[in-house]
């Protein structure tokens, strides 16, 4: 558990102006009852020590932090949702609440999801449903685990309110949520100052997010700085795009709203885990086409950040942002072979023979159907003893595996003492599939049973310890 840290708050978005964000009201909710406090993370930013009390009046109710952003703030965005240009979006059930640094001196966002209705809700209600809130919890929780770097569900209520729901049981239970990330500055951000051709905005927009996020780029000026903002966006945004397939995650709606400037993944919907690799499994059942589907993503990363390219044409060179977007397929192959070599606990070797063998691997996951998570947890550290008395084993024997389990051995075990956890004795790991999620749902929904959440949450606690990543 990371250290107590002094709360170190530092809000720096609301100096964009007003051109930026609208100051909203949270709703006024019936009731007020804590259902997740992420406490390890509160403590990583200085907030660990607040008593229950204190806790529901930032997170609940939103009584502004010492020192910090006054009044919420609804960002202002436009996006690409499923390729077609929306002008009419932002954030319309969520706000900016605070930023404050954490015990590594990162600048993070706490911001809200279903905490009521902004400029920008349209027709909607400006809530989040408690299972909405769970879902979003699992998720960021896993992929934390599974080395993604992601936002965290930091805090979360029941609100007491009964919600309709088209796509769920209706009416359902509500409750808003706190995410802490890096990062809520959306490709989208971007666009819509280029829908409006505020070149003025767009300049002060890369200055905000060098100065924040990427200082080395206060080195350079105008162009030059739009240019390598770039840069940085697009192999952040490859790195996560290969870390989501290395854990067999699909994001569902990877919508140019949807993707950040620090490359952190954030906001979950209808995401799913791979039961097997499968290329064309999707998250989203209005994802007819399968635009985002889990082969798709690197895809879908690349072309969010061409979108991105387009809309600082506005502050820099067409010629030198169109040259700098070709260096995404680069930064993606080398950051899928690292992903896949970090969660297979093995040092890579040579670029090309090992996306070589990261390709082979793909194919054999795909037509032998093994599940996913089950052969990363197999053969962590490459230790093919500890793979052939596990229930996968018989994959393992097939001789179509001979080449992989080839492979596997010509690679090095990184920190192999790893392995000494009590968590790799498991015959299996923990997994959320679908059916798991579901399960975990039912047992709130029928009973309001959190046992079984709670025993999936401290899975899930236990291999991020193990893998350390």
């Amino acid at each position: 558990m990371p250290k107590e840290t002094r709360y170190t708050p530092d809000p720096r978005f609301p100096a964009l102006g007003a051109e930026f964000a609208d100051p909203v009201d949270p709703a006024p909710f019936p009731s007020c009852v804590l259902r997740w406090r992420n406490q390890r993370w509160a403590s990583a930013v200085g907030l660990g020590g607040l008593s229950e009390d204190s806790f529901a009046s930032h997170f609940h109710a939103f009584s502004p932090l010492p020192d910090n952003i006054s009044k919420p703030l609804a960002m202002r965005y436009h996006g690409h949702q499923f390729r077609s240009y929306n002008p009419d979006i932002g954030d319309g059930r969520g706000f900016m609440f605070a930023q404050l640094r954490d015990d590594d001196g990162r600048l993070l966002d706490l911001a809200t999801k279903g905490s009521g209705k902004t400029p920008y809700s349209r027709t909607a209600d400006g809530r989040l449903t408690l299972k909405g809130a769970v879902r979003e919890i699992l998720a960021a929780h896993m992929l934390e685990a599974l080395g993604v770097y992601t936002s965290k569900a930091f805090a979360v209520f029941e609100t007491g309110e009964a919600l309709t729901r088209y796509d769920e049981p209706s009416p359902t239970r509500s409750a808003v949520l706190t995410r802490l990330g890096h990062s809520h500055i959306r490709i989208g951000t971007f666009q819509r100052l280029a829908y409006l051709g505020r070149s003025d905005l767009t300049a002060q927009l890369v200055d905000h997010c060098a100065e924040v996020y990427y200082p080395e780029l206060l080195a350079l000026e105008g162009k030059a700085r739009a240019l390598a903002l770039l840069e940085r966006v697009s192999t952040a945004n490859a790195r996560l795009a290969a870390s989501w397939l290395a854990a067999g995650f699909v994001h569902g709606v990877l919508n140019t709203d949807n993707m950040n400037v620090t490359g952190e993944s954030f906001d979950y919907g209808p995401w799913r885990f791979l039961p097997v690799c499968d290329q064309s499994f999707t998250a989203a059942y209005f994802d007819e086409t399968g635009l985002y589907a889990f082969g798709r993503q690197p895809h879908a990363a690349a072309w969010n950040m061409a979108q991105l390219g387009g809309a600082l044409m506005l502050v820099s060179d067409e010629a030198a942002l169109t040259a700098a977007l070709a260096g995404f397929g680069e930064a993606y192959r080398g950051a899928l072979r690292d992903a896949v070599f970090r969660r297979l606990g093995l040092a890579p070797n040579d670029l090309d023979a090992d996306l070589g063998f990261v390709s082979l691997l793909f194919d054999w996951l795909v037509t032998s159907r093994t599940p996913f998570e089950g052969f990363f947890f197999d053969w962590f550290c490459g230790d093919a003893r500890r793979a052939m008395e596990r229930p996968r084993a018989a994959f393992y024997a097939d001789p179509e595996f001979a080449n992989v389990r080839a492979e596997i051995a010509k690679h090095a075990p990184v920190r192999p003492e790893r392995l000494g956890h009590a968590y790799f004795a498991r015959q299996s790991p923990p997994t959320l599939l679908i059916e798991d999620v579901e399960a975990l749902w039912a047992a709130i929904a029928a009973s309001d049973d959190w046992s079984a959440f709670d025993a999936k949450i401290a899975e899930i606690d236990a291999a991020r310890e193990a893998f350390d990543f």
